[in-house]
């Protein structure tokens, strides 16, 4: 099984990726990538702190990963 930390540490580069790309003009918030980034981030973080029941960490996660879906389906239905 993989070590908690490491998937902690996936979750948290995955979002910081998608934010720095976003900091420097490579890619939009809007962007699907940006968004899928960090659902898929979230959800790590989620898992690992649900694994380290680190309850105010787990909650944050979840409402972030809350917000980034509503998120893609706004821009997915804007682009229809």
């Amino acid at each position: 099984m993989i070590e908690p930390i490491f998937i902690g540490i996936i979750g948290a580069s995955s979002i910081l990726v998608s934010f720095f790309l976003d900091l420097f003009d490579i890619m939009e918030e809007t962007s699907k990538l940006y968004l899928i980034l960090n659902i898929f981030g979230s959800l790590l973080l989620f898992y690992y702190a649900y694994l380290e029941n680190v309850v105010p960490f787990l909650i944050l996660n979840i409402i972030w990963t809350i917000v980034s879906v509503v998120k893609l389906i706004k821009v997915n239905k804007a682009k229809i």
